[in-house]
């Protein structure tokens, strides 16, 4: 199958490539797409070198599957150009996600939302990805109301500038990505902010978890922080349900959540943590206990490794899952 990967030298884009070779998906050319100053470049994968190219050669190509990470800007012009060709794009950029006509999926959660006449297929947010891996199983045996959900953000949630921000101020010099310093740190500070005074960041969980749910009454409220972590994206999230719950069966229902792992032993100090999820695909989750605030309350904590399943990997199950049903390959 002729596969592009459009970012193909970015953080995520160079994920994406790991993965499709991990799951051994069946890529038989490889159309890695990069900026103009990439051009030329060389990307290993699977033991043989492959030239990064433009986009214009890899659409005249006609790719069967294209995996976009390059911003919502590069999505808005070329997602539609590959995909006049026949060609379905996942795309990692927000610039899809809440078209309506545009399917925003979670493999485990919504792969039903796949069709083969929709060619555009939305990646949703990391931190929206692994809260609703948790929460979905939760919600379809109860049905939520609410969730208030605070954030703990790896730098590299904004990318390989992110990361050198950190590592620079590490060193003892300045970062430059950043509004504020990161080490030593935390900024109550994710995207740009809105008139209403959330960030984009923020709005993103919001109107995501609804959409992938498929439930748009879900009441979220977001704060997304960033903090100096690498391993991965940590959340605290506190669920109102509609129905009674039990916390021994809310534990059993994300336990048997394929993408799951509870991690809930807090009596031997056992629970997730970002430097123990990174480079695995699961989203851990632990911290499981009833909230004695609010009638049919509960508090859980969730990590995952946000360049993982919150980006190459979940694109490439939603590949896998086009070629299951038979729409590529």
């Amino acid at each position: 199958m002729r596969v592009a990967v459009v970012g193909a030298t970015g953080m995520v884009g160079s994920k994406m490539l790991e993965v499709l070779e991990e799951r051994a998906f069946p890529v038989t050319e490889l159309l890695p797409v990069a900026s103009e100053r990439s051009l030329g470049r060389k990307l290993t994968f699977r033991g043989r070198e492959w030239t990064v190219i433009s986009a214009d050669e890899a659409i005249s190509r006609r790719p069967a599957l294209a995996l976009f990470s390059a911003g919502s800007a590069v999505s808005a012009a070329l997602a539609p150009r590959f995909a006049a060709e026949g060609c379905f794009v996942v795309d990692n950029s927000s610039c899809w996600r809440m078209d309506p006509g545009v399917p925003l999926v979670v493999p485990e959660i919504n792969g039903d939302a796949l069709a083969p006449d929709r060619k555009i297929i939305a990646n949703p947010n990391c931190s929206t990805i692994q809260m609703v891996m948790a929460l979905a199983p939760l919600h379809w045996e109860w049905g939520i109301r609410r969730i208030v959900v605070s954030t703990y953000q790896s730098v590299t949630g904004a990318g390989q500038k992110g990361l050198v921000h950190l590592q620079t101020e590490r060193a003892g010099g300045k970062g430059a990505h950043f509004v504020h310093p990161i080490d030593l740190n935390v900024l109550p500070h994710i995207d740009s902010f809105l008139p209403d005074g959330y960030t984009k960041e923020e709005m993103k969980m919001v109107n995501e978890t609804r959409k992938i749910l498929g439930d748009p009454g879900i009441a979220v409220s977001a704060t997304t922080v960033r903090v100096p972590v690498v391993g991965g994206h940590s959340e605290s999230v506190n669920v109102e349900f509609k129905s009674p719950i039990n916390v021994d069966r809310a534990r059993a229902l994300m336990a048997a959540m394929p993408g799951v792992t509870v991690l809930d032993d807090p009596s031997n100090n056992v629970y997730p943590m970002p430097l123990y999820a990174r480079d695995k695909d699961d989203v851990f989750v632990g911290r499981i206990r009833r909230d004695p605030s609010v009638e049919n309350g509960l508090n859980l904590w969730c990590v995952s490794d946000n360049i993982r399943k919150g980006a190459a990997t979940n694109a490439v199950q939603i590949a896998q899952l086009l070629l299951e049903k038979g729409y590529i390959g």
